[in-house]
C-alpha cells in the first residue's frame, strides 16, 4: 500500500473514512477468523473474543506520534488541499470514530461462507483502492495497521497464555481425575482382594469345619469301634471267666466231694473203732451186774447206718454236706454212747470200790478188835489206805455244779428282768432305746485293740461311764441306761455276751487279742461284779469245758440238743465241723485264762482280783480229776497252760510242777487211750508243749502279754 501523502485524503469525509476503516478491519486477520455458534456454550473458550477490545497502553502514544507527524505534513500544504479531501478536524473526528469502532469490533455473521467473505473482501478492497486509496494518508494507514497488528499480537499472546493456562487446568484436571481414578481403582482392587480373602477364609473355615466334622465323625466311629471291641472283649473275658469259674467250681466240687468222702471214711473208721470198744459179752470179774448188750446193739445200728450212707453216696457220686452231717451226728451219738458206757462202767467201778472200801473198813475194825494190845496200826496199812486211788469222775464236783447252776439262774433272771425291752415290737421309742443301748455296750468292746494303752483306757471309760449311769456318745447320739428302768440290766447282759463272743471270734482267730480284751473285762468285772457273773454264765453255756463240765446224754434228749450242750453250733440240723468247734473252744479258754491272771492297772491296787488265779488252779485240778475226752481235753489244757501256765508257776511253784508231772506221766496216757488216729493233732501239740516245759523247767510268757511300756503309749 502506498503512503498517504495527499492532502485530499485528510479531507475525506468521515462517512467514507468509517467505511474504509471497517473494510480494513474486515480484511484484517482478525476479521477473517471463523466463529461457531457453539462457542457461546463454553465461555472460557470465547472469553477472549467476547470481551470488549481494549487498546494497548501504547496506542495513545502511537496516535499522538501519528497525529503530530500528520499535522506537520499538512500545515505546509494547507493551501493546496485537493478536492474531496478531508480537513484536519474531520480527520481527527474520523480517527476518534475509528478508535471506538476498533474497540467494539464486529465479527462477520456466522452464516457467511468464508469463500464468499473472502471474495467480497477482495472486491471491496479493490473498490476501496480504486476509490479511496489515494485519499488516505499512507502513514496513517500504516499506523492503524500497526496498531491493529500490535493489538492482534497482544490478543494472540493473551489467547496463547489463556490457552496455556487452560491446558494446565485441563492437565491438572486430568491428573486429578487420573489420581481419583487410580485411587478408586486401588480401592476397587482392595475391595476385590478383601472379598477374595473373605471368600477364601470362608471357604477355609467351611473346609476346616468339614474336616473337623469328618474327624469328629471318624473319632466317633473309632470310639464306637473301641466301645464295641471293649464290650466284645468284656464278653469274651466274662465268658472265659465264667468257664474258668465253672471249671474251678467243678474242681472244688470234686475236691470237696473227695474231702467229704475221706471224711466219711474217717468217720466210719472211728465209728468202727468205737464200736469195737463195746463188748456185749463183757463181764468184769468184780462187776457181774453190768450188761452192755444195749450199747452193743445201738453201736451196731450206728455202724450199719454209717455204712449204708457211705454206700448210697458212693453210688450217686460224691457225698453231700447233709451226708457228712448225718454221719457226724452218728459219730457224736457213738461218742455219746461210749461216754455213757464208760460213765456206767466208771460208776459201777466206783460203787464196787466203795463197797470194797467199806469191806476193808469192816476188816480194819475186826483187826483192831483182834489186836487190842497194839497201840497203833501198822504203817503199811495206813499208807495203803491213803495211796488207794479212786476212779476218775465223769461229772464235775457237786460244789462246782451248784456254782454252775447258780450262774445260769442269774443269767435267766437278768434276761427276764428286761423282758419289756427285749419284747418291744410296737413301741418305737423303746426299740430306739434298745438299739442305742446295745450299740453303746457292744461297739466299745469291738474297738478293743493293742494299738495303745490310752486307746484301751478310753474304751474302758466309755463302758464304765455307761454302766455308772452317765451319758455317753454313741453313733452321734447321747445314750444313758437311765432312759429306761430296765436299761442297766440290758446293758449288763449284752456287754457280758459281747465279751464272750469276742473270745470265740476275735481271740479264736488272733490269740494276741485275748490280753487287751481280758484286762478290760477284768476291770469292768471288778467295778461291776454282776457283769462278771453274767460273763461266766455265757462262757459256761458256750463252753462247758470252762466249768469244767462234760454233759452226758440223757434219755429223751435229742442228738441236736445234746450237741449244743457239748458246745457245738447246730444250724438247720447241720453241726459245725470239728476244727471250727475246737477253734472256738480254744478262743474261749484262752480268754478265760487271760482274765484270771490280769487286773486293771488303774483300779484299786489294794483290791483283790474278782476271779483270780485260785479259780484257775481249781479248774486245772478238776479237769485232771475227770475222764478225758478225745480232741477236747488236750486242746483246752494246751490253751490254758500256754496262757496261764507262767502265772500259775510263779504262784504255786513246786505244787504246780507236781501237777505237771502228773499230767505227763498219768493223764496224757489216758488221753491217748481215748484218742483215735484221726484226732492225734491236738494231743501231739500238747505232748510237745509238756516235754519242752519239763525239760526247761520253765513255762515261757505267753505271746501278746501286755508289757508295762504298753500303758505309756
Amino acid at each position: 500500500m502506498e503512503p498517504w501523502g495527499d492532502a485530499a485524503g485528510i479531507a475525506m469525509e468521515p462517512r467514507q473514512l468509517r467505511w474504509k476503516t471497517l473494510e480494513a478491519l474486515r480484511a484484517s486477520s482478525k476479521g477473517r477468523l471463523k466463529y461457531c455458534r457453539h462457542w457461546l456454550q463454553d465461555e472460557d473458550i470465547l472469553e477472549g473474543c467476547i470481551s470488549p477490545l481494549v487498546l494497548s497502553p501504547y496506542s495513545g502514544w502511537v496516535l499522538d506520534r501519528v497525529i503530530g507527524q500528520s499535522a506537520q505534513e499538512i500545515t505546509p500544504s494547507r493551501s493546496s488541499t485537493p478536492k474531496g479531501s478531508t480537513p484536519l478536524t474531520n480527520r481527527s473526528s474520523s480517527l476518534e470514530q475509528i478508535t471506538p469502532a476498533s474497540q467494539q469490533g464486529s465479527s462477520p455473521p456466522s452464516s457467511t461462507d468464508p469463500n464468499e467473505t473472502k471474495g467480497n473482501d477482495e472486491l471491496d478492497l479493490l473498490e476501496m483502492d480504486q476509490e479511496d486509496l489515494p485519499a488516505v494518508l499512507p502513514s496513517k494507514v500504516t499506523e492503524v495497521e500497526g496498531c491493529i497488528q500490535m493489538y492482534e499480537e497482544m490478543h494472540r499472546l493473551k489467547g496463547k497464555e489463556g490457552l496455556r493456562q487452560r491446558q494446565e487446568q485441563q492437565e491438572q484436571m486430568v491428573r486429578a481425575v487420573y489420581a481419583l481414578a487410580s485411587e478408586q481403582l486401588k480401592r476397587f482392587d482392595e475391595l476385590k482382594e478383601l472379598k477374595q480373602h473373605q471368600e477364601f477364609q470362608d471357604l477355609q473355615e467351611v473346609m476346616e469345619k468339614s474336616l473337623k466334622e469328618a474327624q469328629g465323625q471318624q473319632e466317633k466311629l473309632k470310639e464306637e469301634h473301641r466301645h464295641r471291641a471293649k464290650i466284645l472283649n468284656l464278653k469274651l473275658r466274662e465268658a472265659e471267666q465264667q468257664r474258668q469259674r465253672q471249671e474251678e467250681l467243678e474242681r472244688l466240687r470234686k475236691e470237696e466231694g473227695q474231702e467229704r468222702l475221706r471224711r466219711l471214711y474217717s468217720i466210719q473208721e472211728e465209728v468202727l473203732q468205737l464200736n469195737q470198744q463195746i463188748d456185749p459179752n463183757y463181764r468184769h470179774k468184780d462187776l457181774p451186774r453190768i450188761d452192755l448188750s444195749a450199747y452193743s446193739n445201738r453201736g451196731n445200728q450206728i455202724c450199719g447206718l454209717v455204712s449204708g450212707l457211705i454206700r448210697t453216696t458212693s453210688e450217686r457220686g460224691f457225698p453231700t454236706q447233709v451226708d457228712v452231717a448225718n454221719t457226724e451226728r452218728a459219730l457224736q451219738e457213738m461218742r455219746g454212747l461210749i461216754s455213757s458206757m464208760q460213765q456206767e462202767i466208771a460208776a459201777a467201778v466206783k460203787e464196787k470200790m466203795r463197797d470194797e472200801e467199806e469191806e476193808r473198813q469192816k476188816q480194819k475194825e475186826l483187826l483192831k478188835k483182834e489186836q487190842l494190845k497194839a497201840q497203833t496200826p501198822a504203817p503199811a496199812q495206813q499208807s495203803a489206805g491213803k495211796q488207794q486211788k479212786e476212779g476218775f469222775q465223769v461229772k464235775g464236783e457237786e460244789s462246782t455244779m451248784q456254782w454252775y447252776q447258780q450262774l445260769q439262774d442269774v443269767a435267766e433272771q437278768c434276761l427276764a428282768s428286761f423282758s419289756e425291752i427285749s419284747n418291744c415290737k410296737d413301741n418305737n421309742e423303746v426299740k430306739k432305746i434298745k438299739t442305742d443301748l446295745q450299740k453303746a455296750a457292744t461297739i466299745p468292746v469291738s474297738q478293743i485293740s493293742r494299738i495303745a494303752g490310752s486307746q484301751l483306757r478310753e474304751v474302758f471309760d466309755k463302758i464304765n461311764n455307761l454302766l455308772s449311769g452317765k451319758s455317753v456318745q454313741s453313733g452321734g447320739r447321747t445314750v444313758s441306761v437311765t432312759q429306761h428302768p430296765q436299761g442297766l440290766d440290758f446293758a449288763y447282759y449284752k456287754l457280758a455276751e459281747k465279751f464272750v463272743s469276742q473270745g470265740e471270734e476275735e481271740v479264736a482267730s488272733h490269740h494276741d487279742a485275748a490280753f487287751p480284751i481280758a484286762v478290760v473285762a477284768s476291770g469292768i468285772w471288778e467295778l461291776h461284779p454282776r457283769v462278771g457273773d453274767l460273763f461266766l454264765a455265757h462262757l459256761h453255756k458256750k463252753c462247758p469245758y470252762s466249768v469244767p463240765f462234760y454233759p452226758a446224754l440223757k434219755e429223751g434228749t435229742s442228738m441236736e440238743e445234746y450237741q449244743r450242750m457239748l458246745g457245738y453250733q447246730v444250724k438247720d440240723s447241720k453241726v459245725e465241723e470239728q476244727d471250727h468247734f475246737l477253734k472256738r473252744m480254744s478262743g474261749l479258754i484262752r480268754l478265760y485264762a487271760a482274765i484270771i491272771q490280769l487286773q486293771w492297772p488303774y483300779g484299786n491296787k489294794d483290791g483283790t482280783h474278782p476271779h483270780g488265779l485260785n479259780y484257775g488252779w481249781r479248774w486245772l485240778a478238776q479237769v485232771l480229776n475227770m475222764e478225758p475226752l478225745a480232741d477236747v481235753t488236750a486242746t483246752v489244757l494246751l490253751d490254758f497252760l500256754e496262757v496261764c501256765g507262767n502265772a500259775l508257776m510263779k504262784q504255786y511253784k513246786a505244787q504246780f510242777w507236781k501237777i505237771m508231772m502228773l499230767i505227763q506221766e498219768d493223764y496224757i496216757p489216758r488221753i491217748e487211750a481215748v484218742t483215735s488216729s484221726g484226732q492225734m493233732g491236738s494231743l501231739m501239740r500238747f505232748k510237745k508243749f509238756m516235754e519242752d516245759c519239763l525239760e526247761q523247767k520253765k513255762i515261757p510268757l505267753p505271746k501278746g502279754t501286755l508289757q508295762p511300756s504298753f500303758w505309756k503309749s
